[in-house]
């Protein structure tokens, strides 16, 4: 897991905060300075933030546990599908369905039905389906995955949330919060970092500030799973001994 270097986080403009005037005060400590009437995150904190998250996501990742991530952000959304899905975690990046984690019930009910028509489309013997059915089908598949794809193998709760945008994403903190998950932020300017468990402070609009991030906690998850992976092997190996 390589640190990002300062000239790394500069250069994605991850110092990046909004204007003085829709900034929140908890946010002070992070602040290094004001150039122009917009506040400049303070990098050194940025790279504590960082490290602190990824050291903990991987110790989760290590126990089997499941992260999902949560970014609906037009310049979030293919950047955290990708990382989700490279290490097989949950993700939501289209929007947030109110009771997707409090109704998680109702929420596997969607994504059975959703899987039910996959099954009838993917069926070529049906002949009962007429073309009008056929494309209703789809259309409907198609809006379904876009809102629950990415929780289609999820058969229990996530143990924790990686959001991009606390203000953006208030709906899924505040299910979050009332479950008592742990959750994991990028948090810029204008927004509460006590709110979360574990504050990233940085631009969380900028894409290329949200793609070092991202990736880099997306690596420390990687690491965590290849050392379980590791730790399976080494007791197989032991028990076949």
């Amino acid at each position: 897991m390589k640190k990002p270097t300062h000239k790394e986080l500069l250069d994605a403009g991850v110092h990046f905060g909004h204007l003085k005037s829709k900034w929140n005060p908890k946010m002070q400590p992070y602040i290094f300075a004001e150039r122009k009437g917009i506040h400049i995150i303070d990098v050194n904190r940025t790279q504590e933030g960082m490290e602190r998250a990824a050291l903990a996501l991987k110790q989760l990742a290590k126990s089997g546990r499941k992260i999902m991530f949560v970014a609906t952000k037009k310049q979030a959304r293919e950047i955290v599908s990708k990382a989700a899905q490279s290490v097989n975690m949950p993700y939501v990046t289209d929007r947030w369905l109110g009771g997707m984690m409090t109704n998680f019930s109702t929420i596997r009910r969607s994504v059975k039905k959703m899987q039910n028509i996959e099954k009838i489309l993917a069926d070529g013997s049906l002949t009962s389906v007429t073309k009008k059915e056929r494309l209703t089908l789809s259309r409907e598949k198609e809006k379904l995955n876009r809102v629950l794809g990415g929780i289609a193998d999820l058969n229990r709760l996530p143990s924790a949330l990686f959001i991009v945008d606390i203000s953006h994403e208030h709906l899924a903190l505040a299910e979050a919060d009332k479950l008592g998950m742990k959750t994991y932020a990028m948090v810029d300017t204008n927004s509460d970092p006590n709110l979360v468990d574990f504050a990233i402070p940085a631009n969380d609009d900028a894409s290329k500030s949200i793609e070092l991030i991202t990736n880099f906690v997306t690596e420390a998850i990687k690491e965590g799973l290849a050392e379980r992976n590791a730790a399976k092997k080494a007791e197989k190996q032991q028990e076949e001994a």
